[in-house]
């Protein structure tokens, strides 16, 4: 049943793509506005072989599993001490809701005049997107957890720390990793957005030198490669979490 999935969703795509190439060379469309899908496969592999994609394409895979990691991280943590506490969620929250709520693009100047140029100030707009969805579902999963099976933890009179290793982490799992998938996803926007104003390498900074110099193919290119940047860490997530919560 799933190769039958896999099978209608690549023909999907290859019919929009034909339809795609069909249209561009039906009504002669510059490649300066719309390229062809031939135009960009061509212009990306190129990139690739000659090599000047894999230094972009390295550093923005730096930045994304370093703003992962200190994102997570925080969310994790952040996700259980609030999660545990109705004071300092009630507290806390509203700030990270507005640490949310402020466009990343608008703060990605103040990254620079704090941080400085280059990896850093990518890293925490990386971060500072991807810890909400983690903090989110695990505040959200360690309230939900079975009333029954608190109620037999305090009969066993279990501790709050055996309650929260030993019952509620393990029940809140599922969620906790379904906030990390969306985390992985939303991390490739931070670092690209980061890379928008902040730096001169990665797949962002590459994206806006395409502008500059009118080159469009490369800049679908480019696209095509976060894309399957994106995707592609999005099933090695998908793929630990089966693994790992069947074990």
């Amino acid at each position: 049943m799933k190769s039958k999935s896999y099978f209608w969703t690549l023909f999907v795509g290859l019919v929009f793509l034909t339809v795609w190439e069909i249209l561009v060379h039906l009504f002669g469309t510059s490649a300066l506005v719309m390229p062809a899908p031939t135009r960009v496969a061509d212009v990306l592999w190129k990139s690739l072989v000659n090599g000047f994609l894999w230094p972009h394409i390295w550093q923005t895979l730096v930045e994304v599993f370093w703003g992962i990691a200190l994102g997570g991280l925080l969310g994790c943590v952040g996700g259980i001490v609030l999660g545990e506490s109705k004071q300092l969620r009630s507290l806390f929250m509203p700030y990270v809701v507005l640490s949310q709520v402020v466009p990343k693009l608008a703060l990605a100047p103040l990254f620079i005049v704090w941080f400085g140029f280059g990896v850093l100030p990518t890293v925490v707009m990386t971060a500072l997107i991807c810890f909400f969805p983690l903090l989110e579902n695990t505040v959200t999963s360690l309230q939900q957890v079975d009333p029954q099976k608190l109620e037999l933890f305090k009969m066993l009179r279990a501790s709050r720390w055996q309650t929260l290793w030993r019952l509620k982490i393990p029940s809140s799992l599922p969620s906790i990793m379904a906030g990390f998938r969306v985390a992985v996803v939303l991390a490739w926007v931070g670092a690209v957005v980061g890379e928008f104003i902040g730096s001169s390498k990665g797949l962002g900074a590459l994206i806006i030198a395409a502008q500059g110099s009118m080159d469009t193919p490369l800049m679908f290119a480019v696209l095509v490669v976060i894309t399957v940047l994106g995707i592609s860490s999005y099933w090695i997530v998908q793929a630990f979490e089966r693994r790992f919560l069947q074990s």
